[in-house]
């Protein structure tokens, strides 16, 4: 096999004009839709920089919750060269190969009523082949091995607060730095899905912390405002007294947050059936679980809207782009409903997403409306495929130049 030329991180922020973020949200087998995007976008910026152009060489920070987690994880821990484990265009097939076992189908009615029966005593799945995979495809790789900053949330049930797994943060505490497989599966450990994960990290000083994880869509569902708080922490304290006299400019970040689809406009629940309901179905609803999708759904979207308002304060709503269906309807919004033709669909629905045009969040109604003369999503990516390649030539030319 052709040797690989050595990786080169992204040149740091201060080398260039923006600080590039990407984000993906939590969603199950529904990161089939963000997986199509970043396929995408990875083949624009290919087009412009070569064939071996991957995203990890745009981003200051990659961040993922749950599914996103663990795109992010494979778009930039390194393989044997040192490059990306994963091209984005690997992320689809990967899912379509591997969820039918990760989430594996009961059939007939005494199948639905059998895994009914489980979910009330115990997680609907034993998470044993997604454990599994994930120590063979990340085997010993560590976080700060990933190829640039990587944010992974997850949230702590012992100490019920939430554990911000950041390359930014190994310096300062290194217990963070623990198996990329690890933080996967902890991230992804949603609750009445898979069961809560446990492990142990020894630091280099040789003292241990435990670890008792559950889904990172328990604190951030979307973490685009936690990969943006992570690099403004990061350049702050590293440029104090530039920080104190010029404050951050939104007009310096360019962002891509990409949603995994929600059903919000199929309108499942209401108040009159939900005044009735009572523990059980507020964790299972005809196959959802009401409590999570209300959830994950509302800080995803209050996330939308608080970085939708500052952006737009800042004048710099061009730098901001959000992509996400809200029309799914019945199978396609599930997390776990992996048969073969829901996962064809789910590829589907991302392939129609980029012809759809760029939408933002209305506060007042909740629904997602395009925005006049801003195209679809497939042109926006193509003009954030250029700006992302414009700035990394910006910051090797200083480099170079210096």
């Amino acid at each position: 096999m052709e040797e690989q030329p050595p990786y080169q991180s992204p040149p740091p922020p201060k080398e260039g004009n923006l600080i590039t973020v990407l984000a993906v949200d939590g969603g199950g087998i529904r990161g089939i839709i963000p997986a199509v995007i970043l396929s995408f976008l990875e083949s624009q910026l290919q087009e412009i920089d070569g064939e071996e152009a991957r995203v990890a060489d745009y981003f200051d920070v990659v961040a993922g919750t749950s599914t996103g987690g663990l795109i992010a994880t494979m778009l930039t821990a390194p393989n044997e060269n040192n490059r990306p484990l994963f091209s984005a265009k690997e992320i689809v097939p990967f899912y379509l190969e591997n969820c039918p076992k990760i989430f594996p189908q009961s059939g007939g009615i005494c199948g639905s009523v059998v895994t009914f029966l489980k979910e009330l005593v115990g997680p609907k799945y034993d998470g044993k082949y997604l454990h599994k995979l994930l120590r063979e495809v990340l085997g010993k790789t560590r976080l700060h091995q990933a190829l640039t900053n990587l944010v992974i949330p997850t949230f702590d049930i012992k100490q019920l607060q939430p554990i911000l797994f950041s390359k930014y943060k190994v310096a300062i505490a290194p217990a963070l730095d623990a198996l990329l497989s690890d933080i996967c599966i902890g991230t992804s450990a949603a609750p009445t899905y898979m069961p809560s994960f446990y492990f142990e990290n020894t630091d280099e000083r040789g003292i241990v912390r435990e670890f008792n994880l559950i889904d990172g869509g328990v604190a951030a569902n979307n973490p685009t405002l936690t990969a943006i708080t992570e690099v403004m922490r990061d350049m702050t304290k590293k440029n104090r007294e530039i920080a104190a006299t010029e404050p951050w400019d939104c007009d310096r970040f360019l962002v891509i947050s990409l949603g995994t689809g929600s059903a919000k406009n199929e309108h499942k629940y209401d108040a009159r059936a939900a005044s009735k309901w009572g523990i059980i179905t507020w964790l299972y609803d005809d196959g959802s679980s009401p409590l999570l999708d209300a959830f994950n759904q509302s800080m995803a979207d209050m996330v939308d809207y608080h970085i939708s308002v500052v952006f737009e304060a800042y004048r710099s709503l061009d730098n901001y782009l959000r992509i996400q269906d809200d029309t799914l309807t019945g199978t396609a919004a599930s997390l776990d409903a992996a048969t073969r033709k829901n996962l064809g669909d789910l590829v589907k629905i991302g392939e129609a997403l980029l012809k759809k045009p760029v939408s933002r969040l209305n506060p007042e109604t909740g629904d997602y409306q395009p925005i006049p003369n801003a195209g679809t999503n497939e042109e926006a990516l193509k003009r954030f495929a250029r700006k992302l390649s414009d700035e990394r030539k910006r910051r090797q030319s200083k480099i170079q130049n210096v």
